[in-house]
């Protein structure tokens, strides 16, 4: 692997693949998870400024994390000034490794009321907040954001500038504008010249979804570093995926099934060690696409997991499919559809 160290803040890191913040998929099982499968960087949920300042219990628990996740990142957003600066102070509280501010989040009840990539339709407004919360932090603040707000908009080396002169120490560009969402494909030209501009570290985001994509965008933009999101919800691999292909040229093998369930229930594990038996196992049930996805009679086992509310009957029907699979029986040995 090539060298090609960064720093942010403290943290000194060779072309490092993050885990993008994503709301309800990041909370602390999944990003234990990809931190032991590789990911150098992992993020909270979108945390809400205001909600932080009203000393909102569901916010204050999406800061929880345990030290082997470290480096940690906590991510706050919001469009009020005064909140963001108030929400970074108690962030720091935690401790991370670093503050995030999110100015890409695209949905319409963040963005249309002046957070997330709304501050991208008020950039004045951006330094603000962002000053704002680097004159009240210690900790190295970085700010994840879009290309634009459309495609007549597109400002990102300005932003980027603008950015750095503010103290932020690393910026993740999700190469789409904020019409966009997640459609059509991202435009990577924009990194190049962002790195023209400035010397904080770049990160990528936006359709990174296989290690031959990392390899490519590393190449192709001269980029710091990758933020993988989506891709990582059904592949949570993908890490150390991508870190072998940059280091040798050669793909790894798929998991294997017995693999992938163990993966899957480690996960579930810490999701009910986390939440409680039942609140872990029913939040779990938007995993099992992923973890399933492409296996022999995934449907009917998913229909099948979705119905329990306790792990312990989830395990033995997970064991024994990975058993039927493996003595290529024609049909998995399924429990009888009767759950209390």
């Amino acid at each position: 692997m090539l060298t090609q160290e960064i720093n942010i803040g403290s943290l000194s890191l060779n072309r490092p693949i993050v885990l993008a913040p994503m709301e309800d998929v990041t909370d602390l099982p999944f990003r234990v998870i990809c931190k032991r499968l590789g990911a150098d960087i992992v993020y909270t949920e979108f945390v809400n400024s205001d909600g932080l300042v009203r000393d909102s219990a569901k916010a204050r628990k999406k800061m929880e994390f345990l030290e082997e996740e470290r480096p940690f990142g906590i991510q706050i957003y919001g469009g009020i000034e005064e909140s963001m600066e108030g929400a970074a102070q108690i962030a720091e509280r935690c401790e991370p490794d670093l503050i995030d501010i999110n100015c890409g989040c695209w949905v319409k009840d963040v963005a249309m009321r002046g957070a997330g990539a709304g501050l991208l339709r008020d950039l004045p407004r951006m330094e603000r907040i962002v000053t704002r919360i680097v004159n009240a932090t210690r900790l190295p603040v970085t700010v994840k954001t879009r290309l634009g707000w459309d495609a007549e908009s597109i400002r990102i080396v300005e932003v980027a500038k603008m950015l750095e002169q503010a103290g932020v120490k690393g910026l993740t560009i999700h190469c789409r504008t904020r019409d966009q969402g997640h459609k059509g494909d991202p435009d990577y030209r924009w990194i190049p010249k962002v790195k023209e501009t400035v010397t904080i570290p770049i990160f990528v985001n936006g359709s990174i979804d296989t290690p031959q994509k990392v390899e490519e965008v590393f190449r192709k933009t001269g980029c710091d570093g990758v933020m993988i999101g989506r891709a990582a919800i059904d592949n949570p691999w993908i890490f150390g995926q991508a870190k072998h292909y940059l280091s040798t040229g050669e793909l790894l093998p798929a998991p294997t099934v017995e693999e992938r369930i163990d993966v899957l229930l480690e996960h579930l594990r810490l999701s009910v060690e986390f939440k409680g038996e039942r609140k872990g196992v029913i939040e779990f049930r938007k995993h099992y696409s992923g973890y399933l996805r492409n296996l022999p009679y995934a449907s009917k086992v998913r229909q099948e997991l979705m119905q329990f509310v306790e792990i312990g009957p989830i395990v033995d029907l997970l064991r024994r499919y990975v058993v039927s699979l493996e003595s290529l029986d024609e049909t998995p040995l399924l429990p009888a559809s009767s759950h209390g």
